[in-house]
């Protein structure tokens, strides 16, 4: 044998010991789940959800650690400059790996290359509802009447880049009616401005316009996803509604660095899907109208991703969106 090819044999087995030696009685010390939104958002929320589940299966603690700003970027770049580091994780969004790498100039770091996804935790329906004064009650009346009045086509958004933003794009890529982005810096504030008349439409996460819809101050249209929303089954999806081809949903994958040795990741895989699947864990998922992902193949999960970044990438460069 070559003394380089002895060398490279050497080097694997080494790093094969390693993986091993870190699974071997892992976690040996707290686990850190970075979440890359301030506490109180609807990751956060999630992530505290799985992270008290994940903590009694592992019998370790896992903290939940909020690195917000720059749309999920600042988190995500944390964990996944954080290659030696195998007790931290990233809870992310579908803005942090699919939307944000085709609108930021120079991203701080590849969604792909920089990480190894786990499983997707769960993922959420969008709805698109109205302020009660506009004249709609189907998405096709309210296409005709957006039409008609090309100044009353407002659609709020918790920001540029957001799912919410990406859904009223592909509406108006699909119809060819003229809506107009009005972004926020959360989707809190562009909610009160619905329900206040400020703006006319909102695609709002069903969580937190449930109860507006139920009170009347909101009037639901569609939702982006291919099937009804649990909590919503009489509000029928854009494809019912007549949009074709649409679907948009927000998602949360749970990845670590792209270094962790398999073993780890398979520790981790592991109480992840005992966290999710249980019972109390499902159910208060689906109390935020969430549907919890429990299929974590990570090939399965790693697919899902790509369609994601080639569906919202698509539509970016069609529709020439940016970050600001």
């Amino acid at each position: 044998m070559k003394r380089r090819d002895a060398g490279l044999l050497l080097a694997n087995m080494a790093l094969i010991a390693t993986g091993l030696a870190r699974a071997d009685g892992y976690p040996e010390k707290p686990l850190r789940m970075v979440v890359p939104y301030p506490p109180g958002a609807s990751t956060d929320a999630l992530g505290r959800i799985v992270a008290q589940k994940m903590a009694a299966s592992t019998g370790q603690p896992v903290l939940v650690d909020n690195r917000s700003g720059a749309s999920g970027n600042i988190g995500s770049e944390l964990v996944a400059k954080a290659a030696g580091d195998p007790y931290t994780f990233l809870l992310g969004t579908d803005a942090t790996h699919s939307s944000n790498m085709h609108m930021v100039a120079n991203p701080p770091f590849n969604p792909i290359r920089d990480f190894t996804p786990l499983t997707l935790a769960c993922m959420n329906p969008i709805v698109l509802v109205v302020h009660p004064s506009v004249p709609a009650n189907t998405i096709s009346e309210l296409v005709a009447y957006v039409k008609a009045n090309p100044n009353r086509g407002g659609y709020g958004s918790s920001g540029t880049g957001s799912p919410h933003h990406l859904a009223g794009e592909l509406l108006k890529a699909r119809t060819g009616a003229p809506f107009v982005h009005v972004p926020y810096r959360g989707g809190g504030p562009a909610l009160n401005d619905v329900i206040g008349g400020q703006v006319p439409l909102f695609f709002a996460n069903v969580a937190s316009s449930l109860g507006h819809i139920e009170s009347g101050r909101l009037r639901p249209l569609a939702v982006t996803t291919r099937v009804r929303a649990r909590a919503l089954p009489q509000v029928p999806t854009m494809e019912e509604a007549g949009v074709p081809a649409y679907e948009v949903l927000e998602w949360n994958p749970v990845l670590a660095p792209a270094a962790t040795p398999a073993a780890v990741q398979e520790r981790l895989r592991a109480a992840l899907r005992t966290a999710i699947a249980d019972p109390e864990v499902l159910a208060r998922i689906r109390a935020l109208s969430g549907e919890p992902f429990t299929d974590n193949d990570p090939a399965k999960v790693a697919a899902f991703l790509q369609r994601q970044r080639e569906q919202w990438g698509k539509l970016v460069r069609e529709r020439h969106i940016t970050a600001g």
